[in-house]
């Protein structure tokens, strides 16, 4: 039992996961960090080596520059339009483009529109508190 246990979620219970009955949970802090502005999430899906997240955040919402040690990311924008900035490089993603956050790579976003995106973590980590 380590100091990382908080991050570590159990694995999904089933080969599928009803998203429509799964709960929404309103994200207050991010990383250990604030979040500024309307971010709400459901974990959909939990396997040995992912993690599968449905986020929608309200325009306008700016998440703070932060780096993952214990995992990476790859996200999906289903909806709407992000400013991101990964490694101080500056994209503006729109609907149909994904992104990658690597192990210890800072990175920002701002939303520009509302959006609703699907994050994949592995290993599956937690980063979010309400």
């Amino acid at each position: 039992m380590g100091a990382d246990e908080p991050r570590i979620l159990p694995k999904t219970g089933s080969f599928l996961a009803e998203g429509s009955k799964l709960p929404t949970v309103r994200m207050g802090v991010l990383e250990g960090q604030a979040s500024a502005g309307h971010v709400d999430l459901k974990p959909l899906m939990v396997g040995e080596d992912m993690l599968m997240i449905e986020l929608f955040e309200k325009a306008g919402v700016r998440v703070p520059e932060h780096s993952h040690d214990d995992h990476e990311s790859v996200v999906y924008l289903v909806k709407g339009r992000m400013r991101l900035v990964i490694d101080g490089k500056e994209f503006i993603a729109q609907a149909g483009d994904a992104w990658i956050h690597p192990k210890g790579v800072k990175h920002w976003s701002e939303t520009l529109e509302d959006c609703l995106a699907i994050e994949i973590k592995s290993p599956p980590r937690k980063t979010w508190n309400t």
